[in-house]
């Protein structure tokens, strides 16, 4: 257990001292309280509610406990030492900082001491016994303000190591935004010491084989981050700003960036960052995608089994031919759907012979007749052969 050198001195005065004190417990808090309020400004306030009741109590506790103290070598001090570290919890929690602290106990007991001295030298006190009161005195003042330093540091500690938790539930309750969270969001978002934006963007993590650990230390204080689970992730509102320092240091990772958007479609958001994570080739050069870049592409490769089933339904009549057969007729048709030029200009985008094109384009009037003169079914042979063209471009490697 610590030792209090001030309890050992309280505990050396006359026991006599103390009692002839005990009197003026009330006119040296009051005076305290009055200087404290009228030259410590976080303490101005009016004495209402709780905060004037912890106020009071603390200081008439402090002026009771050390006079109770003097003579008194058995007298326990466990109370105190846990009143006093709640007091600076309560400090902390209220948002004063450790100076108002401080400069209240040392106000205060300069006060107790003009308001007692008076009393000590009436009652014909030795001086070697009033200066030892006095370093007694100004010993527990010191003391006092230590531990409840030790419950502020505890609570601030508590606090800071809170905030990571919060911000990670509210990272995750951002990204899976459940019905009816916009509440918990935003009370989440206080208790991180978060400003909840109105949009953000996504940005989806991948680490390669060979990569050293994030370099979360360049993220700001806005960004929440993931980095822990299976699929890592960030949520910034400024991306452009936030992920600049980032993009000489990704060595081994790549970051994809969803478009900003209001922060209910951040789930949606996360999705389409996570999609882009797949794209590769010379038209996504860089450590960082941005989503904002290929937002065709990626509306293309939205949904799998949707770009399936607009192929079956817009080229069913390849389904009769070998996979050969399927590829030259697929690449002529979608030529002749983009440019809907000639032959010896689609030869030229393939490079084959005009009369090659022109072989083909026959074959694909007799598979697919009137269609190719109806706009609609045009538009969904074009999105069915550019997604399947897009899902061979991204495909992994196998292996």
């Amino acid at each position: 257990m610590v030792e209090y050198r001030s309890f050992r001195l309280l505990a050396s005065l006359p026991r006599a001292l103390g009692a002839g004190l005990r009197p003026h417990v009330g006119h040296a808090a009051a005076s305290m309280i009055q200087e404290v309020q009228r030259t410590v400004p976080a303490y101005g306030q009016p004495l209402k509610g709780v905060f004037g009741k912890v106020l009071v109590k603390s200081v008439e506790f402090a002026v009771q406990h050390c006079i109770d103290s003097m003579g008194e070598p058995s007298l326990g001090h466990e109370h105190w030492i846990e009143f006093y570290r709640g007091r600076g919890r309560i400090e902390f929690t209220e948002g004063r900082n450790l100076d108002a602290l401080q400069d209240s106990a040392t106000i205060g007991a300069r006060v107790a001491w003009r308001a007692m001295h008076p009393a000590v030298v009436a009652a014909g006190v030795d001086p070697a016994v009033i200066s030892v009161a006095a370093e007694a005195i100004f010993a527990y003042v010191d003391e006092l303000c230590a531990t409840a330093i030790e419950g502020y540091q505890q609570a601030q500690a508590e606090a800071e190591g809170a905030v990571p938790v919060r911000r990670r539930r509210l990272l995750e309750l951002i990204a899976g935004a459940p019905e009816g969270a916009a509440s918990s969001i935003a009370g989440l978002a206080g208790g991180a010491g978060w400003p909840l934006p109105e949009t953000a963007a996504m940005v989806a993590l991948e680490r390669g084989p060979e990569a050293a650990d994030f370099p979360a230390d360049l993220l700001g204080d806005g960004v929440l981050a993931d980095l822990d689970g299976p699929e890592p992730y960030l949520l910034t509102s400024d991306p452009d700003t936030d992920l600049t320092p980032l993009t000489a240091k990704l060595d081994g990772w790549r970051a994809a960036v969803s478009p900003t958007v209001p922060l209910a479609d951040a789930p949606a958001a996360l999705r389409t960052a996570r999609r882009a994570l797949l794209l590769s080739g010379p038209d996504v050069p860089g450590p960082i995608i941005w989503c904002r870049d290929h937002l065709a592409t990626l509306w293309l490769l939205a949904e799998d089994f949707l770009a399936a089933e607009l192929a079956r339904q817009s080229l069913d009549p390849f389904a009769s031919l070998s996979e050969k057969q399927r590829e030259r007729l697929s690449e002529t048709l979608l030529a002749w759907l983009e440019t809907r030029g000639g032959a010896p200009e689609i030869a030229q985008r393939l490079g084959v012979h005009p009369q090659t094109v022109r072989n083909r384009l026959r074959q694909l009037e007799e598979l697919f007749g009137e269609r190719l003169k109806d706009a609609d079914d045009r538009l969904g042979m074009q999105l069915a052969l550019r997604a399947q063209r897009l899902m061979r471009a991204h495909r992994p490697p196998e292996g």
